[in-house]
């Protein structure tokens, strides 16, 4: 029997640093992408997630002399369990990969840490920031919910944050800028409003749809996509400044 071909791996996602390149930049700041392994309809990859926080974290060390780490690719998705190919770990295992993460960082000299999370399921990250104070890491979680508002307001997202929530508008439009071979068809006929979620952590979100997607995908555009990441990469210099660490590339 034949194996029947394997979509395509995206490109250009994981960094190519050697370690004589760290060594001659001495970077002060660390990236981490974190996304998920999980359902995003029948037009998105399981790593949908995954894909966008490798993509932002490009993008912003394109911008910024920053150590990109290469991506957590599993984290806290329970509530799609009941769809195929899903895959999960607890949120304590989150919350302590990222704590070894971040000492390993220290000890090698980089005193701060973003994390750049592309799934809304890991809540723990919050905590994770919340603690780093005791442990001499500084370190804060990207992007925030402002970040984001900016970021659709100025790509013209027409989908409320609270309607967009899976599989949408948004992530939709950044993988057709970013990496539109992963998106295949069928996005342009899947909306499916969802906004009373009110017991979604107990029902999960098999509960509220029925195709895995939340919101309007119909929506989406490559254009859109572009002025997000632009808009996330700009956001960014807050959080340089913030943590005191770094210069632009360019400098």
């Amino acid at each position: 029997m034949t194996a029947p071909p394997q979509p395509p791996t995206p490109a250009g996602l994981l960094p190519a640093d050697t370690t004589e390149d760290v060594r001659r930049r001495r970077p002060e700041l660390a990236v981490l992408p974190i996304g998920s392994f999980e359902q995003h309809g029948p037009y998105l990859p399981l790593t949908t997630d995954t894909v966008i926080a490798c993509t932002v974290a490009r993008e912003v060390a394109a911008a910024h002399d920053v150590l990109l780490l290469p991506p957590l690719t599993v984290s806290c998705s329970q509530e799609h369990a009941a769809w195929p190919g899903t895959v999960s770990i607890s949120a304590r295992t989150l919350h302590a990969v990222v704590t070894d993460l971040a000492d390993s960082l220290l000890r090698s000299g980089i005193e701060a840490l973003v994390l750049v999370n592309g799934h809304g399921g890991n809540y723990v990250l919050r905590n994770v920031v919340q603690e780093a104070a005791g442990r001499g890491i500084r370190m804060a979680l990207f992007p925030g919910t402002a970040d984001w508002d900016a970021a659709r307001d100025r790509a013209g997202i027409r989908t409320s944050a609270h309607s967009d929530m899976h599989a949408g508008e948004l992530e939709t439009s950044i993988l057709l800028h970013a990496h539109p071979e992963l998106v295949k068809d069928g996005y342009a006929g899947a909306d499916c409003p969802a906004d009373d979620r009110r017991h979604l952590l107990t029902l999960g979100l098999s509960a509220y749809t029925t195709s895995g997607v939340v919101g309007r995908p119909s929506l989406a555009s490559a254009a859109k996509g572009r002025e997000l990441l632009a808009g996330l990469t700009e956001a960014f210099a807050e959080y340089v400044a913030l943590l005191g660490a770094g210069a632009d590339a360019d400098d």
